[in-house]
């Protein structure tokens, strides 16, 4: 198969581009990989964050056509895939994490809806997990006390009012709708809108950087829309399992850069509340984690994802 060539017998999704971002995702990925050929997306590039399990060699017996880019050290979700949007020229662009399986159709659904409305710079897929159940990847922008109420309490109660405003939870079968912000996991982005901000904040090393890309498009007048039709499962939590300390501190530093960026006037002066909440939230999610560890050791397998990631 030639580099930038689709799998024979498998229709082209023409002008589609995939950046898939991996860190040791092992079979996920080439699984990630296949079922992106089964959509017909013709170039792949692979944003390797010094993986050390032989991800990158799999990739390259699996789908010698995939642009494999490794990075020699772990840049971050954000800043690899800066690094894959370079090596790419299409117009659209999925971003995918590693450990996706792509429904054969989604990629198609999502450009549909960009095509349809020129001011729509991001579009996100229904994202489910293995047992079926529905992750909120289509969410609003906190108010800095459902920030705080959200924050505070979902540790303890995930299901309280605040979460659920938070997360734009809706009864019912989901419906396209407009967002503040779709799930950096799997997003299908217009390359315009995207270079026209500045990509991904490399400043956010993992977590909210997804949210902070949205809210500076929203800014500067793009919209962002869910589009349920299309569908991907996600396996959550390979890497951040693994790792659940180091990626809890960067989610709640991720969560304070945000917090600096986006509150002005008044509403600043509650900022150093803020940052004590985030501290003293940091440290109970440690503490829930070292507690989960002690009652179910991992042994062998996929390392479950660490509470206090939403």
């Amino acid at each position: 198969m030639s580099a930038g060539a689709a799998p024979a017998g498998v229709p082209a999704a023409p002008g589609l581009a995939a950046v898939v971002v991996n860190h040791n995702a092992g079979p996920a990925l080439v699984a990630c990989l296949a079922s992106l050929r089964k959509a017909g997306i013709a170039t792949v590039v692979v944003v390797d964050n010094a993986s050390s399990d032989g991800s990158l060699e799999a990739v390259a017996t699996a789908d010698p056509a995939a642009v494999l880019v490794p990075t020699g050290v772990n840049l971050g979700y954000g800043t690899a895939v800066n690094r894959g949007m370079g090596r790419c020229s299409e117009e659209l662009v999925l971003v995918c994490n590693p450990d996706l399986v792509v429904d054969p159709g989604a990629p198609l659904a999502l450009a549909a809806a960009l095509e349809a409305d020129p001011a729509v710079a991001v579009v996100g897929p229904l994202i489910v997990d293995e047992g079926g159940a529905t992750y909120p990847s289509a969410r609003a922008f906190p108010s800095p006390a459902v920030a705080v109420l959200h924050a505070a309490v979902s540790l303890v109660r995930p299901d309280n009012r605040w979460s659920r405003t938070y997360r734009r939870e809706q009864p019912g079968a989901p419906a396209e709708r407009e967002a503040d912000w779709v799930s950096g996991a799997c997003m299908l982005v217009r390359r315009t809108a995207f270079a026209s901000v500045g990509g991904f904040d490399e400043a956010y090393f993992m977590y909210v950087e997804d949210l902070d890309l949205c809210w500076r498009l929203r800014r500067a007048g793009w919209r962002v829309r869910y589009v349920p039709d299309a569908r991907v499962l996600h396996v959550q939590g390979l890497s951040a399992g693994r790792h659940p300390y180091r990626m809890l501190a960067a989610h709640h530093a991720s969560a304070w850069r945000f917090a600096r960026r986006s509150t002005h006037g008044p509403a600043r002066l509650a900022l150093p509340a803020v940052a004590a909440g985030l501290a003293a939230r940091l440290v109970a999610a440690e503490a829930r984690q070292a507690s989960h560890a002690l009652r179910r050791p991992y042994r062998s397998g996929r390392a479950r994802r660490p509470a206090g990631l939403e």
